[in-house]
């Protein structure tokens, strides 16, 4: 039986990796990690729980790694230090330098769980996991800005050309500075195979033009829900084609979607993903769709 793959955004979760916030990040500074007026640990972590809930009724089995304390807040947000293929795991390599340590702790994680490492990427090579997504079973997407570089899309494609994969980068945005998180699934989150929620005013035009080019049908999410969530309305995460879990408390994006065909799941995140420059997608890590 598979017990690992992901080369889609959308097909059914069965197998995720995530990491439920505890010690560490209630100790967090909040300065020091970039966290917004929001951020209150206690309830980020109660919200935490809700959402975890949400993904394991939708039927994946979670892979949790634990805080035991080692300081390292953002790891929460499993999406970003690691991606997993049909033919194993690549380790990336983060651009934020706190968060430097996590990609080993991925790998510890897969070794125990069975799936093998392929890859990982060293040096000034640099990609977050909230910076690339599928564009098709055979090409990744990355968002080239201060997180992730071209070096890493080169050392990224050197890991999965052979194995037929192609990775491909557009450059982002300055938007709010080197210190805020602006990742490419910022700006787009995939709800099916060929329909994906964007903000086109900061979408690179050549991106936007190939999803066309692609067939996408694209929902471009409500400016004010937008720039009131700091892009965290459309971090939508897909637990099976059109059915997706997002923050609640942005009712026009959620209509979009719903209107469009999709079923939406809520929760409230205003401590946890707003606060802290994460949402739903970012919070898990998949191991296996299928």
């Amino acid at each position: 039986m598979k017990t690992f793959g992901s080369q889609s955004m959308v097909a059914p979760i069965k197998r995720v990796l995530m990491r439920r916030p505890g010690k560490s990040l209630l100790a967090a500074d909040a300065n020091e990690w970039h966290y917004g007026s929001l951020f209150d640990a206690p309830k980020a972590i109660a919200q935490y729980d809700v959402f975890a809930k949400l993904v394991a009724e939708s039927g994946a089995e979670i892979t949790w790694l634990e805080d035991n304390g080692d300081g390292l807040c953002d790891a929460m947000f499993t999406q970003d230090a690691s991606l997993v293929t049909d033919h194993g795991a690549v380790l990336l390599n983060m651009g934020k330098p706190l968060r430097v340590p996590e990609p080993a702790m991925h790998g510890e994680a897969y070794e125990a769980a069975g799936v093998p490492v392929i890859g990982k990427l060293t040096g000034n090579g640099r990609i977050e996991g909230g910076d690339f997504i599928w564009l098709n079973d055979k090409t990744i997407v990355v968002g080239c800005g201060f997180r992730s570089n071209r070096e890493g899309i080169a050392q990224l494609n050197a890991i999965l050309n052979p194995y037929e994969i192609t990775v491909i980068g557009f450059d982002l945005p300055v938007w709010q500075g080197a210190e805020a998180c602006l990742h490419l699934m910022s700006m787009i989150s995939p709800l099916d195979d060929k329909l994906a929620l964007i903000y086109s005013p900061l979408m690179p035009t050549a991106f936007y033009q190939l999803l066309l080019e692609e067939g996408f049908t694209l929902l471009d999410a409500p400016a004010e829900e937008f720039l009131a969530s700091g892009g965290l309305n459309l971090n939508v995460l897909p637990v099976k084609p059109s059915e997706c879990i997002m923050i609640d408390g942005f009712p026009k994006t959620k209509k979009m979607m719903e209107e469009a065909g999709c079923t939406v799941h809520v929760f409230e995140g205003d401590a946890l993903c707003i606060a802290c420059e994460g949402g739903p997608t970012c919070l898990t890590n998949t191991i296996l769709r299928a």
